[in-house]
Protein backbone atom coordinates (compact mmCIF):
# COMPACT_ATOMS: atom_id res chain seq x y z
CA UNK A 1 0.00 0.00 0.00
CA UNK A 2 1.45 3.09 -0.47
CA UNK A 3 1.20 6.34 1.86
CA UNK A 4 -1.03 9.49 1.35
CA UNK A 5 0.96 11.90 0.21
CA UNK A 6 0.70 15.30 -1.76
CA UNK A 7 1.62 15.73 -5.22
CA UNK A 8 0.73 18.75 -8.07
CA UNK A 9 -0.69 16.11 -10.40
CA UNK A 10 -4.29 17.07 -11.34
CA UNK A 11 -6.86 14.20 -9.21
CA UNK A 12 -8.25 12.72 -12.73
CA UNK A 13 -4.32 12.04 -13.73
CA UNK A 14 -3.49 10.63 -10.25
CA UNK A 15 -6.65 8.37 -9.69
CA UNK A 16 -6.75 6.35 -12.37
CA UNK A 17 -3.69 5.18 -14.33
CA UNK A 18 -3.11 1.76 -16.50
CA UNK A 19 -0.45 -0.68 -15.76
CA UNK A 20 0.53 -3.09 -18.83
CA UNK A 21 0.80 -5.64 -16.70
CA UNK A 22 -2.18 -5.41 -14.21
CA UNK A 23 -5.02 -2.84 -16.64
CA UNK A 24 -6.75 0.18 -14.93
CA UNK A 25 -5.31 1.07 -11.77
CA UNK A 26 -7.23 3.43 -9.47
CA UNK A 27 -6.75 4.80 -5.90
CA UNK A 28 -9.09 4.81 -2.79
CA UNK A 29 -8.62 5.95 0.29
CA UNK A 30 -8.46 3.66 2.52
CA UNK A 31 -9.97 4.29 6.50
CA UNK A 32 -10.77 1.69 9.62
CA UNK A 33 -14.70 1.60 10.85
CA UNK A 34 -15.37 -1.10 13.62
CA UNK A 35 -11.69 -2.34 13.44
CA UNK A 36 -12.48 -3.24 9.46
CA UNK A 37 -10.49 -1.71 6.62
CA UNK A 38 -12.60 0.08 3.96
CA UNK A 39 -12.40 2.58 1.13
CA UNK A 40 -13.56 4.50 -1.51
CA UNK A 41 -13.10 5.95 -5.31
CA UNK A 42 -10.14 8.70 -4.17
CA UNK A 43 -12.27 10.43 -6.83
CA UNK A 44 -15.42 11.51 -4.62
CA UNK A 45 -13.28 12.55 -1.77
CA UNK A 46 -12.65 16.73 -1.76
CA UNK A 47 -10.80 16.81 1.96
CA UNK A 48 -9.92 15.20 5.06
CA UNK A 49 -10.60 17.17 8.02
CA UNK A 50 -10.39 16.63 11.97
CA UNK A 51 -13.92 16.74 13.53
CA UNK A 52 -14.74 20.64 14.24
CA UNK A 53 -17.73 21.37 16.41
CA UNK A 54 -21.01 19.83 14.95
CA UNK A 55 -24.56 21.07 15.58
CA UNK A 56 -26.66 18.72 15.60
CA UNK A 57 -30.31 19.10 13.78
CA UNK A 58 -33.76 18.39 15.29
CA UNK A 59 -35.66 15.46 13.72
CA UNK A 60 -32.41 14.73 11.29
CA UNK A 61 -32.17 11.04 10.02
CA UNK A 62 -30.60 8.43 12.23
CA UNK A 63 -27.70 8.53 10.55
CA UNK A 64 -26.81 12.15 10.51
CA UNK A 65 -24.97 13.65 13.42
CA UNK A 66 -25.30 16.99 12.52
CA UNK A 67 -24.09 20.06 10.27
CA UNK A 68 -20.54 21.74 10.98
CA UNK A 69 -19.02 24.75 8.93
CA UNK A 70 -16.08 24.36 6.91
CA UNK A 71 -14.94 27.92 5.34
CA UNK A 72 -18.27 28.75 4.98
CA UNK A 73 -19.79 26.14 3.69
CA UNK A 74 -22.47 24.29 5.66
CA UNK A 75 -22.07 20.93 5.14
CA UNK A 76 -24.50 17.60 6.67
CA UNK A 77 -22.08 15.38 8.52
CA UNK A 78 -23.29 11.55 8.13
CA UNK A 79 -21.89 8.70 10.77
CA UNK A 80 -20.93 5.74 8.41
CA UNK A 81 -21.13 3.76 11.33
CA UNK A 82 -24.67 4.09 11.32
CA UNK A 83 -25.45 4.23 7.96
CA UNK A 84 -23.08 0.92 7.38
CA UNK A 85 -25.45 -0.55 10.77
CA UNK A 86 -21.87 -1.06 12.63
CA UNK A 87 -21.66 -0.85 16.34
CA UNK A 88 -21.65 3.03 17.73
CA UNK A 89 -18.68 4.25 19.17
CA UNK A 90 -17.54 7.94 20.72
CA UNK A 91 -15.84 10.36 18.50
CA UNK A 92 -11.68 10.03 19.33
CA UNK A 93 -8.86 11.94 18.92
CA UNK A 94 -8.20 9.61 14.96
CA UNK A 95 -11.67 10.18 14.20
CA UNK A 96 -11.48 12.34 10.48
CA UNK A 97 -14.65 13.49 8.49
CA UNK A 98 -13.99 12.71 4.57
CA UNK A 99 -15.46 15.66 2.65
CA UNK A 100 -17.40 13.57 -0.31
CA UNK A 101 -19.04 14.97 -2.92
CA UNK A 102 -22.41 13.50 -3.63
CA UNK A 103 -23.80 12.53 -7.43
CA UNK A 104 -25.56 16.10 -7.30
CA UNK A 105 -22.54 18.09 -6.39
CA UNK A 106 -23.52 18.36 -2.86
CA UNK A 107 -20.28 17.92 -0.06
CA UNK A 108 -21.22 15.78 2.78
CA UNK A 109 -19.19 14.81 5.58
CA UNK A 110 -19.16 11.38 6.31
CA UNK A 111 -17.46 10.52 9.82
CA UNK A 112 -14.61 7.84 10.23
CA UNK A 113 -12.74 6.22 12.46
CA UNK A 114 -9.20 6.59 11.22
CA UNK A 115 -8.30 7.48 7.80
CA UNK A 116 -5.44 5.00 7.24
CA UNK A 117 -3.68 5.69 3.47
CA UNK A 118 -4.38 5.88 -0.66
CA UNK A 119 -3.98 2.00 -1.98
CA UNK A 120 -3.87 1.49 -5.74
CA UNK A 121 -5.65 -1.16 -7.33
CA UNK A 122 -6.15 -2.80 -10.45
CA UNK A 123 -9.75 -3.87 -11.65
CA UNK A 124 -8.66 -7.66 -11.88
CA UNK A 125 -7.89 -7.67 -8.08
CA UNK A 126 -11.90 -6.22 -7.08
CA UNK A 127 -14.14 -8.94 -6.43
CA UNK A 128 -17.32 -7.85 -6.79
CA UNK A 129 -19.67 -8.58 -3.87
CA UNK A 130 -23.08 -8.28 -4.93
CA UNK A 131 -23.51 -11.68 -5.34
CA UNK A 132 -21.59 -12.79 -2.05
CA UNK A 133 -23.34 -10.38 0.11
CA UNK A 134 -26.63 -10.09 1.26
CA UNK A 135 -28.95 -7.68 3.29
CA UNK A 136 -29.21 -3.89 3.57
CA UNK A 137 -25.75 -2.87 3.64
CA UNK A 138 -24.81 -4.63 0.27
CA UNK A 139 -25.77 -1.66 -1.85
CA UNK A 140 -23.03 -0.33 -0.25
CA UNK A 141 -20.69 -2.38 -0.77
CA UNK A 142 -18.87 -2.38 -4.52
CA UNK A 143 -16.32 -5.33 -4.24
CA UNK A 144 -13.81 -6.43 -2.18
CA UNK A 145 -9.80 -6.28 -2.80
CA UNK A 146 -7.55 -8.38 -1.54
CA UNK A 147 -3.95 -6.23 -1.23
CA UNK A 148 -1.18 -7.74 0.20
CA UNK A 149 -2.30 -6.33 3.74
CA UNK A 150 -5.27 -7.91 3.95
CA UNK A 151 -8.81 -7.69 2.89
CA UNK A 152 -10.21 -4.08 1.89
CA UNK A 153 -14.21 -3.76 1.55
CA UNK A 154 -14.72 -1.11 -1.08
CA UNK A 155 -17.95 1.11 -0.89
CA UNK A 156 -20.31 3.14 -3.39
CA UNK A 157 -19.65 6.16 -2.41
CA UNK A 158 -22.80 7.14 -4.66
CA UNK A 159 -25.05 4.92 -2.51
CA UNK A 160 -23.88 5.99 0.75
CA UNK A 161 -24.02 9.88 0.27
CA UNK A 162 -27.75 9.01 -1.40
CA UNK A 163 -28.90 6.78 0.93
CA UNK A 164 -31.15 9.64 2.48
CA UNK A 165 -32.48 9.63 6.10
CA UNK A 166 -32.93 6.05 6.86
CA UNK A 167 -33.70 5.23 10.20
Amino acid sequence: MAELTRTNKPPQAIAQQVSEDRGVIREYLAFVLAGEVYAVALTRIREILSPPPITEVPRAGRDVIGVCSVRGLLVTVVDLRRRMRLEEAPISRRSRILLAIANSGEVVGLMVDEVKQVIRLAEAEIEIAQTVLGGDVSEHVMGIARPASGVVVLLNLGSIVSGGNRG
